[in-house]
């Protein structure tokens, strides 16, 4: 991947995607509780927090909210952050949000053997209604410059028009030199009543030929993609990576633009004890992250967003691809040790914490 210097860009990396704000019963359920404690959170905006906050890069969000407390709310979280808020669009309020609203994801972590749950309240969002030709992407990829831009079936889950609006940001990313990364990130919530897996492996589909990073989990690329493959399923006792290698082989004969393949590995024991690793094709290797066995998880959401800006930081540094691929499962480890589904780690202690065992390619 031929990646644009740093000196020639305004924005080391760029999201596209909706910010939610999040609220989280803590210890309790969201059903019984009485008190909420509130964060910023979203697919796509979790790795420009994640490459902002933890690895220091200059970042930016392209995202919409209703202003309104709750928008200024969110606001008022995303400065913590630290990443760019010029190209967010704020939405007049209707009093009600009758027009637009903002997003609620109300999200509790899980305990044992009580799986993490989440309950969205995100219909008819502000950002939901973006449409083509209401972004001006040619000041932002020409005229500002971006080195690297993130978009994810999220925000593409969102509504008829945001696959429209994705496409056109790829596209733009791509005539400007930028790279593009797509997070798969498979919501069954999103796709059911807008046609469901059909839908969304022809969205995902039809987006992917424009992507030079595919990023996911193996349930992302069997949903997203229709590509199921025996031995990639969190409920075996070992991760099997030469299915891994089939699925990704799979994946670069459908879309030969893809230049790299990155996955999380998950084996989940409990909710709050996962085996977890992390797999990355590039140039024709295949590099896995050291596995950290029984690891415990205190809030497992935001684990493949602080994944994927670990593994985007290190390719945007120009290090060796086992490098970025333990750097990314060191980060997303991290971040499932603190409660939210942004990080609150600091690279130093990514950088210690990928030194916890012998790396290895499988070539």
């Amino acid at each position: 991947m031929k990646i644009l210097p740093a000196s020639e860009c305004q924005w080391d990396q760029l999201s596209l995607g909706e910010i939610m704000l999040r609220l989280d019963p803590g210890d309790g359920r969201i059903s019984t509780t009485r008190t909420f404690q509130v964060w910023e959170g979203g697919g796509e905006y979790n790795v420009a927090r994640g490459l902002k906050r933890c690895f220091g890069l200059r970042t930016s969000v392209v995202s919409s909210l209703v202003d309104n407390p709750v928008g200024r709310l969110v606001q008022d979280l995303i400065y913590q952050g630290g990443v760019d808020q010029s190209h967010i669009q704020w939405v007049k309020d209707d009093g009600v949000g009758r027009e637009a609203r903002n997003g609620l994801n109300f999200t509790e972590r899980g305990f044992g053997v009580r799986g993490a749950v989440g309950c969205s309240d995100r219909g008819h969002t502000a950002i939901s209604q973006l449409q083509r030709g209401d972004v001006d992407w040619d000041t932002i990829f020409e005229k500002e410059g971006v080195r690297w831009f993130h978009t994810g079936g999220i925000f593409a889950a969102l509504s008829n028009t945001t696959p429209g609006v994705a496409a056109e940001a790829m596209h733009a990313a791509k005539a400007n030199g930028a790279i593009v990364s797509y997070d798969l990130n498979y919501r069954p919530s999103l796709w059911k009543s807008i046609g469901g897996p059909k839908r969304a492996q022809e969205v995902n589909r039809d987006l992917a030929h424009s992507v030079d990073v595919i990023l996911g989990n193996e349930e992302d690329f069997t949903a997203a993609f229709g590509f199921e493959v025996e031995g990639t399923g969190s409920d075996h006792a070992e991760i099997d990576t030469d299915a891994y290698r089939s699925m990704i082989e799979r994946v670069l004969k459908t879309f030969p633009n893809i230049k790299a393949v990155a996955t999380t590995l998950r084996i989940a024991t409990s909710a709050t004890r996962n085996d977890w690793s992390a797999m990355l094709y590039i140039n024709g290797e295949i590099c896995v992250a050291p596995w950290r066995r029984d690891l415990e998880i205190f809030d497992r959401v935001g684990g493949g967003d602080s994944f994927a800006s670990g593994l985007i930081y290190g390719l945007l540094q120009g290090k060796d691809p086992q490098w970025c691929v333990d750097c990314g499962a060191a980060h997303g480890a991290l971040a499932m040790t603190t409660p939210g589904d942004t990080t609150m780690a600091t690279l130093a202690e990514v950088e210690k914490a990928m030194k916890m065992g012998t790396a290895r390619v499988d070539r």
